[in-house]
């Protein structure tokens, strides 16, 4: 099987450069599940798109500090990209920013936490099952696009995670980052977010994510759709 990632993030930061992009996140995480499968990746942040009418099994929108509601022209040309892999019925997941994109791409409505910001460890479900994610966002998606269903979530995201039919499968967190990358994240982010919320992270860091349960999920998202 062949996947391209959409990569959205933004951060350029010498953090950033020290810690590998999302995509080969993205490569790792499915390359554990299949090792045999192929990943292409697009940095669309900065311009690169696949090629028109370009065939992959499935496609990967990444998370990024930039927010859906950015002018920048990258957004709204992912945005068509969206809309045209769900008119193609090929099986696209979203994390986080990917979550959120589609989600606005296809109508539905994107804003800030009511809590502020969500940073760490969190406990969610996701088809009835309880899952600890990693999270780092201050926006998330208020109201579905037409046809969506919401597959999971908790009360301070109730729309953890929607579907469309068996193509398109979302999450507000972040499967692709590893526990090494979040605690150094968490560091990072001293003096840039609030210390309550950044002590707060750095405390629910005691546990690790389900990172093998999500993982076999999303595979089991592109083999069946």
């Amino acid at each position: 099987m062949h996947i391209a990632v959409l990569m959205a993030n933004t951060d350029e930061s010498e953090f950033a450069q020290g810690h590998p992009k999302d995509g080969s996140k993205f490569e790792a995480l499915l390359q554990e599940v299949r090792p045999d499968w192929r990943v292409s990746v697009y940095s669309v942040k900065d311009g690169q798109f696949p090629a028109a009418g370009a065939r992959y099994d499935g496609w990967i929108i990444t998370g990024s500090p930039a927010s859906v509601h950015d002018g920048d022209a990258w957004v709204g040309q992912l945005f068509g990209l969206i809309r045209q892999i769900v008119a193609d019925g090929v099986p696209l997941f979203g994390a986080c920013f990917g979550h959120q994109a589609i989600a606005k791409a296809l109508g539905g409505v994107v804003g800030f936490n009511p809590g502020g910001w969500v940073f760490g460890l969190t406990e969610t479900e996701m088809e009835g099952q309880r899952l600890r994610l990693y999270a780092a966002h201050k926006e998330q998606v208020l109201a579905l696009p037409e046809g969506a269903v919401v597959v999971g979530g908790n009360a301070d995201c109730p729309v953890g995670s929607f579907a469309i039919g068996r193509h398109v499968l979302t999450t507000q967190y972040h499967p692709e980052m590893t526990p090494e990358f979040i605690a150094a994240l968490v560091q990072e982010m001293r003096g840039q977010l609030p210390d309550a919320v950044v002590d707060s992270a750095a405390r629910s860091l005691d546990h690790v994510a389900d990172r093998a349960a999500i993982a076999a999920r999303i595979v089991r998202f592109f083999e069946g759709a």
